[in-house]
Protein backbone atom coordinates (compact mmCIF):
# COMPACT_ATOMS: atom_id res chain seq x y z
CA UNK A 1 0.00 0.00 0.00
CA UNK A 2 1.13 3.55 -0.70
CA UNK A 3 1.37 5.99 2.22
CA UNK A 4 -1.83 7.65 0.98
CA UNK A 5 -3.64 4.31 0.90
CA UNK A 6 -2.31 3.45 4.35
CA UNK A 7 -3.55 6.72 5.77
CA UNK A 8 -6.93 6.56 4.04
CA UNK A 9 -7.60 3.05 5.37
CA UNK A 10 -6.53 4.08 8.87
CA UNK A 11 -8.64 7.25 8.86
CA UNK A 12 -11.72 5.40 7.58
CA UNK A 13 -11.37 2.72 10.25
CA UNK A 14 -10.83 5.32 12.96
CA UNK A 15 -13.93 7.26 11.91
CA UNK A 16 -16.08 4.13 11.86
CA UNK A 17 -14.83 3.24 15.35
CA UNK A 18 -15.49 6.77 16.57
CA UNK A 19 -19.09 6.73 15.34
CA UNK A 20 -19.77 3.50 17.22
CA UNK A 21 -17.99 4.67 20.34
CA UNK A 22 -19.55 8.15 20.51
CA UNK A 23 -23.20 7.92 19.42
CA UNK A 24 -23.93 11.64 19.83
CA UNK A 25 -21.12 12.41 17.39
CA UNK A 26 -22.71 9.98 14.92
CA UNK A 27 -26.07 11.73 15.30
CA UNK A 28 -24.53 15.15 14.75
CA UNK A 29 -22.77 13.84 11.65
CA UNK A 30 -26.04 12.53 10.20
CA UNK A 31 -25.41 8.85 10.96
CA UNK A 32 -28.52 7.64 12.79
CA UNK A 33 -27.81 3.97 13.42
CA UNK A 34 -26.77 4.76 17.00
CA UNK A 35 -29.42 7.37 17.90
CA UNK A 36 -30.71 5.16 20.70
CA UNK A 37 -27.42 5.17 22.62
CA UNK A 38 -25.05 7.31 24.66
CA UNK A 39 -21.33 6.70 25.09
CA UNK A 40 -20.15 4.47 27.91
CA UNK A 41 -17.88 6.07 30.50
CA UNK A 42 -17.17 3.09 32.76
CA UNK A 43 -13.57 2.14 33.50
CA UNK A 44 -13.39 -0.73 31.01
CA UNK A 45 -14.69 1.41 28.16
CA UNK A 46 -12.29 4.23 28.96
CA UNK A 47 -9.35 1.82 29.13
CA UNK A 48 -10.28 0.29 25.77
CA UNK A 49 -10.43 3.75 24.21
CA UNK A 50 -6.98 4.59 25.52
CA UNK A 51 -5.55 1.38 24.06
CA UNK A 52 -7.23 2.14 20.73
CA UNK A 53 -5.80 5.68 20.71
CA UNK A 54 -2.29 4.45 21.45
CA UNK A 55 -2.52 1.89 18.65
CA UNK A 56 -3.83 4.52 16.24
CA UNK A 57 -1.03 6.92 17.16
CA UNK A 58 1.56 4.23 16.47
CA UNK A 59 0.01 3.53 13.09
CA UNK A 60 -0.03 7.23 12.21
CA UNK A 61 3.60 7.66 13.21
CA UNK A 62 4.58 4.76 10.94
CA UNK A 63 3.22 6.53 7.84
CA UNK A 64 5.67 8.44 5.63
CA UNK A 65 4.11 11.91 5.91
CA UNK A 66 6.51 13.40 3.37
CA UNK A 67 5.06 11.08 0.72
CA UNK A 68 1.51 12.45 1.24
CA UNK A 69 0.05 15.25 -0.83
CA UNK A 70 -0.95 18.62 0.69
CA UNK A 71 -4.41 17.38 1.69
CA UNK A 72 -2.99 14.19 3.14
CA UNK A 73 -0.48 16.08 5.28
CA UNK A 74 -3.24 18.30 6.68
CA UNK A 75 -5.45 15.30 7.40
CA UNK A 76 -2.56 13.45 9.04
CA UNK A 77 -1.79 16.46 11.26
CA UNK A 78 -5.44 16.79 12.31
CA UNK A 79 -5.94 13.09 13.07
CA UNK A 80 -2.67 12.87 15.01
CA UNK A 81 -3.71 15.94 17.02
CA UNK A 82 -7.09 14.38 17.83
CA UNK A 83 -5.59 11.09 18.90
CA UNK A 84 -2.87 12.70 21.01
CA UNK A 85 -5.51 14.73 22.83
CA UNK A 86 -7.39 11.52 23.69
CA UNK A 87 -4.22 9.99 25.06
CA UNK A 88 -3.22 13.06 27.07
CA UNK A 89 -6.67 13.44 28.62
CA UNK A 90 -6.78 9.75 29.59
CA UNK A 91 -3.20 9.46 30.86
CA UNK A 92 -2.93 12.80 32.69
CA UNK A 93 -6.32 13.01 34.38
CA UNK A 94 -8.35 15.39 32.22
CA UNK A 95 -10.86 12.65 31.47
CA UNK A 96 -11.55 12.41 35.21
CA UNK A 97 -12.87 15.98 35.36
CA UNK A 98 -16.11 15.98 33.30
CA UNK A 99 -17.34 19.01 35.24
CA UNK A 100 -15.26 22.05 34.36
CA UNK A 101 -15.46 25.81 34.65
CA UNK A 102 -17.89 26.02 31.74
CA UNK A 103 -20.12 22.95 31.49
CA UNK A 104 -20.71 19.51 32.93
CA UNK A 105 -21.37 16.08 31.49
CA UNK A 106 -25.05 16.46 32.39
CA UNK A 107 -25.50 19.99 30.98
CA UNK A 108 -26.64 18.95 27.51
CA UNK A 109 -28.88 16.01 28.44
CA UNK A 110 -32.19 17.96 28.48
CA UNK A 111 -31.35 19.23 24.98
CA UNK A 112 -30.66 15.86 23.37
CA UNK A 113 -33.79 16.32 21.27
CA UNK A 114 -32.15 19.21 19.42
CA UNK A 115 -29.53 16.87 17.98
CA UNK A 116 -31.67 14.19 16.37
CA UNK A 117 -34.69 14.08 14.07
CA UNK A 118 -38.12 13.38 15.54
CA UNK A 119 -40.18 13.33 12.32
CA UNK A 120 -40.80 9.57 11.97
CA UNK A 121 -41.85 6.84 14.38
CA UNK A 122 -38.41 5.24 14.16
CA UNK A 123 -36.85 8.58 15.12
CA UNK A 124 -39.00 8.77 18.24
CA UNK A 125 -38.23 5.15 19.09
CA UNK A 126 -34.52 5.89 18.91
CA UNK A 127 -34.92 9.01 21.00
CA UNK A 128 -36.79 7.02 23.67
CA UNK A 129 -33.93 4.50 23.56
CA UNK A 130 -31.44 7.30 24.15
CA UNK A 131 -33.49 8.54 27.09
CA UNK A 132 -33.25 5.02 28.46
CA UNK A 133 -29.44 5.22 28.22
CA UNK A 134 -29.23 8.31 30.44
CA UNK A 135 -29.36 6.38 33.72
CA UNK A 136 -26.38 4.21 32.79
CA UNK A 137 -24.55 7.28 31.47
CA UNK A 138 -25.04 9.05 34.80
CA UNK A 139 -24.06 5.97 36.81
CA UNK A 140 -20.91 5.58 34.68
CA UNK A 141 -19.99 9.14 35.55
CA UNK A 142 -20.60 8.58 39.26
CA UNK A 143 -18.16 5.67 39.02
CA UNK A 144 -15.70 7.89 37.14
CA UNK A 145 -15.96 10.69 39.72
CA UNK A 146 -15.39 8.23 42.54
CA UNK A 147 -12.25 7.02 40.78
CA UNK A 148 -11.15 10.64 40.32
CA UNK A 149 -11.52 11.42 44.03
CA UNK A 150 -9.56 8.29 44.92
CA UNK A 151 -6.73 9.54 42.67
CA UNK A 152 -6.86 13.09 44.05
CA UNK A 153 -8.20 14.54 40.79
CA UNK A 154 -11.00 17.12 40.68
CA UNK A 155 -11.62 20.70 39.62
CA UNK A 156 -11.15 23.19 42.46
CA UNK A 157 -14.03 23.26 44.92
CA UNK A 158 -14.42 27.03 44.49
CA UNK A 159 -15.71 26.65 40.92
CA UNK A 160 -18.01 23.72 41.73
CA UNK A 161 -20.13 25.53 44.29
CA UNK A 162 -23.81 25.17 43.48
CA UNK A 163 -23.28 22.89 40.50
CA UNK A 164 -25.72 20.36 41.91
CA UNK A 165 -28.49 22.97 42.13
CA UNK A 166 -29.14 22.93 38.38
CA UNK A 167 -30.18 19.28 38.77
CA UNK A 168 -32.82 20.01 41.39
CA UNK A 169 -35.79 20.74 39.05
CA UNK A 170 -35.41 17.32 37.44
CA UNK A 171 -34.32 15.53 40.61
CA UNK A 172 -37.53 16.77 42.22
CA UNK A 173 -39.82 16.05 39.27
CA UNK A 174 -42.20 13.09 39.11
CA UNK A 175 -44.36 13.64 36.00
CA UNK A 176 -42.28 12.62 32.98
CA UNK A 177 -44.51 14.60 30.64
CA UNK A 178 -43.65 17.84 32.42
CA UNK A 179 -39.91 17.68 31.71
CA UNK A 180 -37.64 19.01 28.95
CA UNK A 181 -37.14 15.40 27.83
CA UNK A 182 -40.80 14.93 26.94
CA UNK A 183 -41.92 18.38 25.78
CA UNK A 184 -40.38 17.98 22.29
CA UNK A 185 -42.55 14.92 21.83
CA UNK A 186 -45.88 16.70 22.20
CA UNK A 187 -46.49 16.77 18.44
CA UNK A 188 -45.31 13.19 18.03
CA UNK A 189 -47.50 12.07 20.92
CA UNK A 190 -50.66 12.86 18.97
CA UNK A 191 -49.43 10.68 16.08
CA UNK A 192 -47.90 7.86 18.12
CA UNK A 193 -49.48 7.94 21.56
CA UNK A 194 -47.90 4.66 22.62
CA UNK A 195 -44.43 6.11 22.01
CA UNK A 196 -45.31 9.21 23.98
CA UNK A 197 -46.51 7.04 26.85
CA UNK A 198 -43.37 4.90 26.64
CA UNK A 199 -41.18 8.01 26.79
CA UNK A 200 -43.02 9.22 29.89
CA UNK A 201 -42.57 5.80 31.50
CA UNK A 202 -38.82 5.75 30.76
CA UNK A 203 -38.38 9.28 32.09
CA UNK A 204 -40.28 8.51 35.31
CA UNK A 205 -38.81 5.07 35.99
CA UNK A 206 -35.23 5.63 34.82
CA UNK A 207 -34.19 9.19 34.01
CA UNK A 208 -35.59 11.05 37.01
CA UNK A 209 -34.33 8.51 39.58
CA UNK A 210 -30.86 8.81 37.98
CA UNK A 211 -31.04 12.58 38.38
CA UNK A 212 -31.94 12.10 42.04
CA UNK A 213 -28.93 9.78 42.51
CA UNK A 214 -26.63 12.29 40.80
CA UNK A 215 -27.98 15.25 42.77
CA UNK A 216 -27.48 13.39 46.04
CA UNK A 217 -24.01 12.14 45.03
CA UNK A 218 -22.73 15.56 44.04
CA UNK A 219 -24.10 17.29 47.10
CA UNK A 220 -23.13 14.68 49.67
CA UNK A 221 -19.99 13.11 48.27
CA UNK A 222 -18.28 14.76 45.33
CA UNK A 223 -18.48 18.50 45.94
CA UNK A 224 -17.49 18.31 49.64
CA UNK A 225 -14.42 16.23 48.69
CA UNK A 226 -13.22 18.45 45.80
CA UNK A 227 -9.72 19.85 46.17
CA UNK A 228 -9.13 23.19 47.85
CA UNK A 229 -6.18 24.21 45.66
CA UNK A 230 -6.58 26.23 42.44
CA UNK A 231 -3.64 25.48 40.17
CA UNK A 232 -3.47 22.70 37.62
CA UNK A 233 0.12 22.14 38.75
CA UNK A 234 -1.28 20.98 42.12
CA UNK A 235 -2.96 17.97 40.49
CA UNK A 236 -1.17 14.64 40.30
CA UNK A 237 1.07 14.97 37.22
CA UNK A 238 -0.09 18.60 37.27
CA UNK A 239 2.75 20.22 35.35
CA UNK A 240 2.61 17.59 32.63
CA UNK A 241 -1.17 17.90 32.52
CA UNK A 242 -1.03 21.68 32.04
CA UNK A 243 1.75 21.42 29.45
CA UNK A 244 -0.39 18.96 27.48
CA UNK A 245 -3.44 21.23 27.78
CA UNK A 246 -1.37 24.17 26.54
CA UNK A 247 -0.15 22.18 23.53
CA UNK A 248 -3.63 20.84 22.85
CA UNK A 249 -5.44 24.16 23.00
CA UNK A 250 -2.82 26.25 21.16
CA UNK A 251 -1.45 23.49 18.85
CA UNK A 252 1.92 25.21 19.32
CA UNK A 253 5.13 24.00 21.04
CA UNK A 254 5.14 26.73 23.68
CA UNK A 255 5.94 26.85 27.39
CA UNK A 256 3.69 28.51 29.98
CA UNK A 257 6.30 31.23 30.48
CA UNK A 258 6.40 31.98 26.76
CA UNK A 259 2.61 32.27 26.58
CA UNK A 260 2.55 34.43 29.73
CA UNK A 261 5.10 36.83 28.21
CA UNK A 262 3.20 37.02 24.91
CA UNK A 263 0.14 37.93 26.92
CA UNK A 264 1.94 40.70 28.81
CA UNK A 265 3.16 42.21 25.54
CA UNK A 266 -0.32 42.07 24.01
CA UNK A 267 -1.85 43.66 27.11
CA UNK A 268 0.54 46.62 26.80
CA UNK A 269 -0.16 47.02 23.08
CA UNK A 270 -3.95 46.88 23.42
CA UNK A 271 -3.92 49.24 26.40
CA UNK A 272 -2.50 51.93 24.10
CA UNK A 273 -5.38 51.35 21.66
CA UNK A 274 -7.91 51.57 24.48
CA UNK A 275 -6.50 54.88 25.67
CA UNK A 276 -6.83 56.33 22.17
CA UNK A 277 -10.44 55.13 21.94
CA UNK A 278 -11.14 56.49 25.41
CA UNK A 279 -10.04 59.89 24.16
CA UNK A 280 -12.24 59.48 21.08
CA UNK A 281 -15.16 58.89 23.49
CA UNK A 282 -14.42 62.31 25.02
CA UNK A 283 -12.84 61.12 28.28
CA UNK A 284 -9.45 62.54 29.24
CA UNK A 285 -8.89 60.98 32.67
CA UNK A 286 -7.42 57.68 33.75
CA UNK A 287 -8.46 54.59 31.79
CA UNK A 288 -9.52 52.83 35.01
CA UNK A 289 -11.84 55.74 35.85
CA UNK A 290 -13.38 55.62 32.38
CA UNK A 291 -14.01 51.87 32.72
CA UNK A 292 -15.50 52.31 36.19
CA UNK A 293 -17.86 54.96 34.79
CA UNK A 294 -18.99 52.60 32.04
CA UNK A 295 -19.76 49.86 34.56
CA UNK A 296 -21.79 52.27 36.70
CA UNK A 297 -23.82 53.89 33.90
CA UNK A 298 -27.17 52.06 33.46
CA UNK A 299 -27.68 53.58 29.98
CA UNK A 300 -25.05 51.17 28.66
CA UNK A 301 -27.06 48.11 29.68
CA UNK A 302 -30.31 46.63 28.30
CA UNK A 303 -33.62 47.31 30.00
CA UNK A 304 -34.98 43.82 29.30
CA UNK A 305 -33.98 40.43 27.95
CA UNK A 306 -36.02 41.08 24.81
CA UNK A 307 -34.18 44.35 24.27
CA UNK A 308 -30.83 42.56 24.49
CA UNK A 309 -31.93 39.83 22.08
CA UNK A 310 -33.39 42.37 19.67
CA UNK A 311 -30.16 44.35 19.61
CA UNK A 312 -28.15 41.18 18.98
CA UNK A 313 -30.49 40.32 16.08
CA UNK A 314 -30.14 43.81 14.59
CA UNK A 315 -26.36 43.63 14.76
CA UNK A 316 -26.37 40.19 13.12
CA UNK A 317 -28.49 41.46 10.24
CA UNK A 318 -26.21 44.45 9.75
CA UNK A 319 -23.30 42.03 9.51
CA UNK A 320 -25.26 39.94 6.98
CA UNK A 321 -25.49 43.01 4.78
CA UNK A 322 -21.69 43.24 4.62
CA UNK A 323 -20.74 39.58 4.23
CA UNK A 324 -20.69 39.49 0.44
CA UNK A 325 -18.03 42.20 0.39
CA UNK A 326 -15.68 39.99 2.41
CA UNK A 327 -16.68 36.41 1.55
CA UNK A 328 -17.46 34.70 -1.73
CA UNK A 329 -18.88 31.54 -0.18
CA UNK A 330 -21.57 31.56 2.48
CA UNK A 331 -23.32 28.62 4.21
CA UNK A 332 -26.89 27.49 3.56
CA UNK A 333 -27.49 26.67 7.24
CA UNK A 334 -29.36 29.48 9.04
CA UNK A 335 -28.94 30.36 12.68
CA UNK A 336 -31.35 31.59 15.31
CA UNK A 337 -30.86 33.71 18.39
CA UNK A 338 -32.01 32.46 21.79
CA UNK A 339 -31.19 33.19 25.42
CA UNK A 340 -28.79 30.92 27.28
CA UNK A 341 -30.97 28.34 29.09
CA UNK A 342 -31.95 29.43 32.58
CA UNK A 343 -30.43 26.35 34.21
CA UNK A 344 -26.88 27.27 33.23
CA UNK A 345 -27.10 31.03 32.64
CA UNK A 346 -25.93 32.18 36.12
CA UNK A 347 -22.40 30.79 35.66
CA UNK A 348 -22.29 30.77 31.84
CA UNK A 349 -20.31 33.04 29.57
CA UNK A 350 -21.86 36.03 27.73
CA UNK A 351 -22.64 34.13 24.54
CA UNK A 352 -22.09 30.84 22.78
CA UNK A 353 -22.54 29.29 19.35
CA UNK A 354 -24.46 26.00 19.21
CA UNK A 355 -24.08 24.14 15.93
CA UNK A 356 -26.81 22.19 14.15
CA UNK A 357 -26.84 18.47 13.43
CA UNK A 358 -26.83 17.33 9.80
CA UNK A 359 -30.33 16.86 8.45
CA UNK A 360 -31.98 17.87 11.70
CA UNK A 361 -34.97 20.16 12.09
CA UNK A 362 -33.20 22.54 14.47
CA UNK A 363 -31.15 25.55 13.35
CA UNK A 364 -27.76 26.53 14.64
CA UNK A 365 -28.08 28.96 17.55
CA UNK A 366 -26.38 32.10 18.79
CA UNK A 367 -27.02 32.00 22.52
CA UNK A 368 -27.06 35.37 24.29
CA UNK A 369 -26.90 35.37 28.09
CA UNK A 370 -29.82 37.40 29.43
CA UNK A 371 -29.12 36.59 33.08
CA UNK A 372 -28.25 39.63 35.22
CA UNK A 373 -28.80 42.25 32.54
CA UNK A 374 -26.77 44.81 34.46
CA UNK A 375 -23.68 42.85 33.39
CA UNK A 376 -24.45 42.75 29.63
CA UNK A 377 -22.94 45.90 28.15
CA UNK A 378 -24.56 46.92 24.86
CA UNK A 379 -21.36 48.54 23.59
CA UNK A 380 -19.68 45.09 23.69
CA UNK A 381 -22.53 43.32 21.88
CA UNK A 382 -21.24 43.96 18.33
CA UNK A 383 -17.96 42.20 19.14
CA UNK A 384 -19.79 39.30 20.82
CA UNK A 385 -22.11 38.90 17.81
CA UNK A 386 -19.27 38.99 15.30
CA UNK A 387 -17.50 36.30 17.35
CA UNK A 388 -20.33 33.87 18.08
CA UNK A 389 -22.51 34.32 14.98
CA UNK A 390 -21.23 35.89 11.75
CA UNK A 391 -18.63 36.02 10.42
CA UNK A 392 -17.29 34.09 13.40
CA UNK A 393 -18.34 30.65 14.52
CA UNK A 394 -21.45 30.23 12.38
CA UNK A 395 -19.71 31.02 9.12
CA UNK A 396 -16.84 28.75 10.02
CA UNK A 397 -18.65 25.74 11.45
CA UNK A 398 -21.58 25.76 9.02
CA UNK A 399 -19.27 25.94 5.99
CA UNK A 400 -17.13 23.14 7.38
CA UNK A 401 -20.18 20.96 8.06
CA UNK A 402 -21.47 21.51 4.52
CA UNK A 403 -18.14 20.81 2.81
CA UNK A 404 -18.26 17.16 1.82
CA UNK A 405 -14.80 17.36 0.29
CA UNK A 406 -13.41 17.40 3.82
CA UNK A 407 -12.85 14.10 5.56
CA UNK A 408 -15.64 13.45 8.10
CA UNK A 409 -13.23 13.35 11.03
CA UNK A 410 -12.37 16.94 10.08
CA UNK A 411 -15.93 18.15 9.46
CA UNK A 412 -16.97 17.07 12.94
CA UNK A 413 -13.83 17.95 14.84
CA UNK A 414 -14.17 19.92 18.07
CA UNK A 415 -10.55 19.82 19.20
CA UNK A 416 -8.92 22.67 17.27
CA UNK A 417 -9.75 25.62 19.49
CA UNK A 418 -6.73 27.64 18.43
CA UNK A 419 -7.97 27.71 14.85
CA UNK A 420 -11.70 28.04 15.55
CA UNK A 421 -11.51 30.50 18.43
CA UNK A 422 -8.67 32.33 16.71
CA UNK A 423 -10.94 32.79 13.69
CA UNK A 424 -13.80 34.08 15.84
CA UNK A 425 -11.52 36.62 17.55
CA UNK A 426 -10.20 37.62 14.11
CA UNK A 427 -13.86 38.12 13.12
CA UNK A 428 -14.21 40.69 15.91
CA UNK A 429 -11.24 42.56 14.43
CA UNK A 430 -12.69 42.22 10.92
CA UNK A 431 -15.78 44.07 12.14
CA UNK A 432 -13.71 47.27 12.06
CA UNK A 433 -13.21 46.88 8.30
CA UNK A 434 -16.84 45.87 7.82
CA UNK A 435 -18.07 49.07 9.48
CA UNK A 436 -19.95 47.27 12.25
CA UNK A 437 -18.62 49.43 15.09
CA UNK A 438 -20.59 52.64 14.61
CA UNK A 439 -19.29 54.67 17.55
CA UNK A 440 -15.99 55.08 19.39
CA UNK A 441 -17.63 53.39 22.37
CA UNK A 442 -18.47 50.27 20.35
CA UNK A 443 -14.89 50.28 19.03
CA UNK A 444 -13.76 50.55 22.65
CA UNK A 445 -15.95 47.55 23.45
CA UNK A 446 -14.13 45.57 20.76
CA UNK A 447 -10.74 46.64 22.11
CA UNK A 448 -11.83 45.66 25.61
CA UNK A 449 -12.82 42.23 24.30
CA UNK A 450 -9.42 41.85 22.65
CA UNK A 451 -7.80 42.93 25.92
CA UNK A 452 -9.90 40.32 27.72
CA UNK A 453 -8.44 37.58 25.47
CA UNK A 454 -4.91 38.91 25.93
CA UNK A 455 -5.43 38.93 29.69
CA UNK A 456 -6.41 35.29 29.46
CA UNK A 457 -2.87 34.40 28.39
CA UNK A 458 -1.53 36.08 31.52
CA UNK A 459 -4.25 34.96 33.94
CA UNK A 460 -4.56 31.31 32.87
CA UNK A 461 -0.84 30.68 33.06
CA UNK A 462 -0.62 32.80 36.21
CA UNK A 463 -3.30 30.77 37.98
CA UNK A 464 -2.12 27.34 36.93
CA UNK A 465 1.67 27.67 36.91
CA UNK A 466 2.82 30.86 38.64
CA UNK A 467 0.94 30.90 41.93
CA UNK A 468 -1.73 33.51 41.22
CA UNK A 469 -4.74 33.72 43.52
CA UNK A 470 -8.36 33.95 42.42
CA UNK A 471 -8.55 37.54 43.73
CA UNK A 472 -5.35 38.48 41.89
CA UNK A 473 -6.74 37.15 38.62
CA UNK A 474 -10.04 38.98 39.11
CA UNK A 475 -8.23 42.23 39.85
CA UNK A 476 -6.09 41.85 36.74
CA UNK A 477 -9.20 41.69 34.56
CA UNK A 478 -10.98 44.39 36.55
CA UNK A 479 -8.21 46.94 36.01
CA UNK A 480 -7.70 46.26 32.30
CA UNK A 481 -11.03 45.33 30.72
CA UNK A 482 -14.53 46.81 30.71
CA UNK A 483 -16.09 43.47 31.66
CA UNK A 484 -18.75 43.71 34.35
CA UNK A 485 -18.05 42.41 37.84
CA UNK A 486 -20.36 39.43 37.24
CA UNK A 487 -18.49 38.56 34.05
CA UNK A 488 -15.10 38.93 35.74
CA UNK A 489 -16.01 36.49 38.51
CA UNK A 490 -17.50 33.98 36.06
CA UNK A 491 -14.59 34.25 33.66
CA UNK A 492 -11.88 33.72 36.27
CA UNK A 493 -13.76 30.71 37.63
CA UNK A 494 -14.01 29.39 34.09
CA UNK A 495 -10.21 29.58 33.72
CA UNK A 496 -9.69 27.94 37.10
CA UNK A 497 -12.01 25.08 36.23
CA UNK A 498 -10.99 24.63 32.57
CA UNK A 499 -7.19 24.88 32.47
CA UNK A 500 -5.67 25.94 29.17
CA UNK A 501 -8.79 26.52 27.08
CA UNK A 502 -8.57 30.30 27.49
CA UNK A 503 -5.19 30.29 25.73
CA UNK A 504 -6.58 29.26 22.37
CA UNK A 505 -8.30 32.53 21.41
CA UNK A 506 -5.45 35.03 21.36
CA UNK A 507 -2.79 32.58 20.25
CA UNK A 508 -4.95 31.58 17.29
CA UNK A 509 -5.84 35.16 16.37
CA UNK A 510 -2.18 36.22 16.51
CA UNK A 511 -1.31 33.47 14.03
CA UNK A 512 -4.18 34.34 11.65
CA UNK A 513 -3.44 38.05 11.62
CA UNK A 514 0.26 37.34 11.14
CA UNK A 515 -0.58 35.03 8.22
CA UNK A 516 -2.73 37.71 6.62
CA UNK A 517 -0.02 40.38 7.00
CA UNK A 518 2.55 38.02 5.46
CA UNK A 519 0.35 37.38 2.44
CA UNK A 520 -0.51 41.06 2.06
CA UNK A 521 3.20 41.93 2.13
CA UNK A 522 4.20 39.18 -0.31
CA UNK A 523 1.37 39.77 -2.79
CA UNK A 524 1.02 43.51 -2.62
CA UNK A 525 -1.73 44.86 -4.87
CA UNK A 526 -2.61 41.31 -5.97
CA UNK A 527 -3.78 40.37 -2.48
CA UNK A 528 -7.55 39.79 -2.40
CA UNK A 529 -9.08 39.75 1.08
CA UNK A 530 -12.24 38.00 -0.07
CA UNK A 531 -10.22 35.17 -1.60
CA UNK A 532 -8.05 34.98 1.51
CA UNK A 533 -11.09 34.44 3.71
CA UNK A 534 -12.62 31.89 1.35
CA UNK A 535 -9.39 29.92 1.14
CA UNK A 536 -8.88 30.01 4.90
CA UNK A 537 -12.39 28.74 5.61
CA UNK A 538 -12.32 26.17 2.80
CA UNK A 539 -9.21 24.57 4.26
CA UNK A 540 -11.11 23.78 7.47
CA UNK A 541 -9.75 23.87 11.02
CA UNK A 542 -6.29 22.44 11.53
CA UNK A 543 -3.28 22.80 13.85
CA UNK A 544 -1.72 26.22 13.37
CA UNK A 545 1.65 24.93 12.09
CA UNK A 546 -0.20 22.99 9.38
CA UNK A 547 -2.11 26.14 8.44
CA UNK A 548 1.13 28.04 7.91
CA UNK A 549 2.27 25.29 5.57
CA UNK A 550 -1.08 25.22 3.73
CA UNK A 551 -1.13 28.99 3.08
CA UNK A 552 2.51 29.98 2.55
CA UNK A 553 3.33 33.61 1.91
CA UNK A 554 4.15 34.11 -1.75
CA UNK A 555 2.80 35.46 -5.03
CA UNK A 556 -0.94 35.27 -5.62
CA UNK A 557 -2.05 31.87 -6.90
CA UNK A 558 -5.54 32.11 -8.45
CA UNK A 559 -5.68 28.34 -8.87
CA UNK A 560 -5.53 27.92 -5.11
CA UNK A 561 -7.69 30.93 -4.35
CA UNK A 562 -5.20 32.55 -1.97
CA UNK A 563 -4.54 35.76 -3.83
Amino acid sequence: MTPREQFSALAEAEWSWRLREFPRLATQAGVHAFDDRLERMDGASRHARLQHARSTRSALEAIDVAALDDTGRIEHAVLLHQVQLQIDEAELGGELMPIDGDQAFYSYLPDLWREQPLQQAVDVQRYVGRLGAIARYIDDHIELLDEALARGVSPPAIVLQGRERVLLPLAGAHDGRDTPFHRPLQAAWSRWPSLGDEAARVIESSVLPAYRRLHRYLGERYLPAARTTLAARDLPQGEAFYAARLRGFTTLPLTPRHVHDIGLAEVDRIAADMRQLQAACGHRGELAAFIAGLRADPTHYPASADALLAEAAWIAKRVDGQLCRFFGRLPRQPFGIEPVPDAIAPYYTSGRYVGAAVGGAQPALYWVNTHQLSSRALYALPALTLHEAVPGHHLQFALTAEDRTLAPFRRWDGTLSAHTEGWALYAEYLGTEMGIYRTPLEAFGRASYEMWRACRLVVDTGLHMFGWTRAQAQDYLRRRTALSEHEIVNEVDRYIGWPGQALSYKMGEIQLRTLRRSLESAQGAAFNLRHFHDRLLALGPMPLPALEAAMPAGPADPARGVG
